[in-house]
């Protein structure tokens, strides 16, 4: 028999791994955050002298990852009353400048409470993991002293090249005295439009030396693929003048966004690919030549009619994908719940329960890097889990079309014990 310190034993009347077929019966031991063992729980109780946490009727599934979010934004909603910038924007572009108007002039403590709330509100949804894309490197402290696994990417944008290498100068002091906690860096260049070419690259190397993925947003709107292609459009006659980039307006490219970046050679298997809305056949086949994984955030781009992104062709070109809520910004809610069955709600033929179950667990750690640590129920990893109430004969459409999230388990601490721990 074996014994160990701090240790427990959490079965139900199933276990989802995710990364192997549901267990009946089953159950998972956990000593000091890790998973020790999972299997049916008559095999963990004669193998382990643990006691055993119960959870008859119940499943338990690992905690869920929100592979592309921007949760400095969460209070954006009261932002936009309080600033008197409550108005629905037109198109992608008057978006842009709306989230602009508003970040102008915010405080860093407005930006630190805004973020807190994003992690607090994951966390309760069953979030245990996220990608993060946070505009201002301050913000860091606010993940250093908390459990939140995930990837933080620090993201940029400019074209003025003394700017622009002044901003490097900080990305790099930042990659190389990173701390966030359980969180791990990358960067962020924002998009195709919104930086130099010299910038692009020089932010790729960047991130190729410190051995960080790269994430950016891609093809996500209408307005960027009519900016890529002849330099036209509403980025060009609204946004560049709005951003005072007049001058580095770019003659006619005659392209797409996957073509440009993989010309400049951004495109790789450290590469994620955010969006994704406006791809063609060939851009997909670029991003799966190259390794590059996608995100795809749907009730984002619904909210902001940008389109949708070709779901059976990212499928079938074998790209790796995940999903994503964006921010409340572009958003409802911070539920990957409430993603999961929008998708199944709006396109029901394009994936399959299981498969969106695993977008949102194992492959979101796998699209950030993370899948050695993270995103199913496997000896070694962290004990990130959900106990789920749900019933019926189609297991996983349950889940997530009626499943009621009872308990969240953050390194095999309930978040409401570490809650309590941390005063709050």
């Amino acid at each position: 028999m074996l014994t160990g310190v701090f240790m427990q034993i959490f079965a139900a009347s199933y276990v989802l791994p995710i990364s192997s077929p549901p267990i009946a019966g089953g159950a998972i031991a956990v000593r000091n955050g890790r998973i020790v063992d999972v299997g049916p729980v008559d095999a963990l109780r004669a193998a382990w002298h643990a006691p055993v946490r119960d959870y008859p009727g119940g499943l338990i599934i690992p905690g869920l990852v929100n592979a592309h979010t921007h949760l400095e934004l969460t209070h954006f909603p009261a932002w936009k009353i309080r600033k008197d910038l409550d108005y629905a924007p037109r198109t992608y572009v008057d978006w842009v400048i709306q989230v602009i108007k508003i970040k102008r002039g915010l405080e860093i403590q407005e930006l630190e409470m805004s973020l807190l709330e994003g992690i607090r509100i994951s966390l309760e949804a069953g979030t245990t993991a996220i990608g993060d894309v946070l505009s201002d490197r301050r913000l860091l402290h606010v993940y250093s002293g908390s459990d939140f696994a995930g990837r933080l990417f620090l993201e940029a944008l400019g074209q003025e090249p003394a700017a622009c290498k002044a901003l490097a100068g900080k990305l790099e002091e930042t990659l190389r005295t990173f701390h966030g906690g359980g969180t791990l860096p990358g960067l962020s260049p924002h998009a195709p439009h919104t930086l130099s070419p010299a910038f692009f690259r020089e932010l790729k190397q960047l991130a190729a030396a410190h051995s960080v993925p790269v994430m950016t947003h891609l093809s996500e709107s209408p307005e960027e693929a009519a900016f890529m292609h002849d330099s036209t459009g509403r980025i060009a006659e609204t946004l560049y003048p709005f951003v005072r980039w007049e001058g580095y307006l770019p003659a006619p490219m005659r392209t797409t966004s996957t073509v440009y970046l993989d010309g400049m050679g951004i495109l790789d298997p450290t590469t994620i690919a955010v969006h994704c809305v406006h791809i063609t056949p060939a851009d997909a086949e670029i991003l799966k030549k190259r390794g590059v994984c996608a995100v795809i955030c749907p009730r984002s781009n619904e909210k902001l009619a940008v389109g949708m992104a070709p779901f059976h062709l990212l499928k079938t070109a074998g790209i790796p994908l995940a999903l994503g809520t964006d921010s409340l910004a572009s958003n409802d809610s911070l539920s990957m719940w409430d993603e999961m069955r929008f998708v199944l709600a709006e396109t029901p033929d394009a994936f399959t329960p299981e498969e969106l179950l695993r977008m949102a667990s194992l492959g979101g750690a796998e699209v950030l890097g993370l899948s050695d640590a993270i995103g199913s129920l496997e000896k070694g990893k962290r004990a990130d889990f959900l106990v789920v109430g749900a019933s019926g004969k189609d297991m996983h459409r349950a889940l997530i079309e009626e499943g009621r999230l009872d308990e969240v388990f953050v390194a095999g601490v309930p978040i409401a014990e570490q809650s309590r721990s941390e005063g709050t």
